[in-house]
């Protein structure tokens, strides 16, 4: 058990609740349940590999940029970018099969031609359908044989003016699983996490091709993860009062989009629930809006634990770290019903020397939740949680 950490906050104390021993062996290690998307949380997950093989990542497949966006475009499929990027972050980077499968999936196209005498992206494609690229060459059997298939699996898809600029190669093997399994996304992650031996699980949130919507605090909508989360374009105008999702036919109602029951058992299997850094609403709040995820939180028995960025998050315009943890609230009851805060986050993680002490008051005030303090936080990086640390205080909840 690790001993308590102890601030006081005006009349509120917060403290580190004494945890779990860090487990010997990470296959034993605890099943931490992530609400995530986005790249924020990669570098932690590389980390958690040494103290859990049993974390769970439910990620968002409605991203609307890079590769990702071309992938959805040409072929109405979820986004997978998000997808792929997190099993890259938990694949076994040990074994030397596996480590040449992974700098597979993690090389990507030039984002332009390329100058005479080096391979222009369509090129790069072409050799690796031909089998000839040193990245894939490298790749042992049967992985590469199971590439090769993939491949021409995606091949036989594509589009003619398919743009190959900036494009993962990993994505395209995933978009050529997808296609192998009948347009399904769950058995194209569980070929994934084999190939590159992931050590956790990640799977999308629901398996739909959909866009997200913002309803801005004027009445106005925006429509679109890259319009909403202000990074590639400018930031939203006005803060956002309300997320929801977005098919063909405009705004579709939570019920049409239900959580389907192995993700279900996921959550209320968790050994503890973490809505993690990263933007706040395109990627976390957007995992709660498939009907029966506010359910299967409120349903758990685990601790639920808030996370909240470090930095700048162009989506919170104006709002303070209570709004945003009641953003999440007020996601989670529209499913669960007006069931008890406790019940839906009962503690914000937090590090001992940067955290807000006036909103833990506040928190604690409003709605019993208890704000953990721990060191979360180097010296030299004050604006970002040190990847090593927030795993280990995570899985000490646990």
């Amino acid at each position: 058990m690790s001993n308590p950490i102890v601030a006081r906050s005006g009349e509120t104390t917060v403290t580190a609740r004494p945890g779990r021993a860090l487990p010997d062996v990470p296959a034993d290690g605890p099943r931490l349940l992530f609400f995530s998307g986005g790249t924020a949380l990669n570098d932690m997950s590389r980390r958690l590999k040494r103290y859990t093989w049993n974390s769970v990542h439910l990620i968002t497949p409605f991203d609307s940029g890079g590769s990702s966006q071309v992938l959805r475009r040409a072929f109405d499929m979820p986004a997978v970018g998000d997808l792929r990027s997190r099993l890259m972050a938990l694949a076994d980077e040990t074994v030397e099969g596996q480590f040449h499968v992974y700098r597979l999936f993690t090389h990507r196209f030039a984002k332009v031609d390329l100058p005479s005498g080096r391979p222009a992206p369509a090129g790069e494609y072409a050799a690796l359908l031909e089998g000839t690229h040193p990245l894939l060459q490298d790749v042992p059997d049967p992985a590469r044989q199971v590439i090769d298939m993939l491949l021409v699996e995606f091949d036989a898809h594509l589009p003619k003016e398919f743009d190959f600029r900036g494009a993962s190669v990993g994505n395209l093997i995933l978009a050529g699983v997808y296609f192998a399994h009948g347009r399904q996304l769950a058995p194209a992650l569980e070929l994934m996490t084999k190939m590159a031996g992931v050590q956790g699980i990640v799977r999308g949130i629901v398996d739909v091709n959909l866009e997200i919507g913002a309803e801005l605090d004027d009445g106005t909508t925006v429509i679109g993860q890259r319009d909403i989360t202000g990074k590639e374009v400018a930031p939203l105008a006005r803060p956002i009062r309300r997320l929801f999702l977005v098919g063909p036919d405009g705004e579709l109602p939570p019920q049409s989009v239900p959580l389907g029951e192995q993700n279900r058992d996921l959550i209320t299997g968790a050994d503890l629930i973490c809505f993690p850094p990263g933007s706040l609403y395109t990627s976390v709040i957007a995992n709660l809006l498939p009907a029966g995820v506010g359910r299967a939180v409120a349903a758990s028995t685990a601790p639920k634990v808030h996370v909240p960025n470090l930095g700048t998050d162009p989506e919170c315009q104006g709002q303070d770290l209570v709004a945003r943890v009641e953003a999440i609230l007020s996601a989670l009851r529209a499913d669960a019903g007006e069931v008890e805060a406790v019940d839906l986050i009962g503690f914000v993680l937090a590090d001992v020397d940067t955290y807000d002490r006036d909103a833990a008051g506040e928190l604690k005030r409003r709605h019993g939740i208890e704000t953990v303090v721990m060191p979360l936080v180097r010296p030299q990086r004050p604006d970002r949680y040190d990847p090593d640390l927030l795993a280990r205080a995570l899985v000490q909840m646990a």
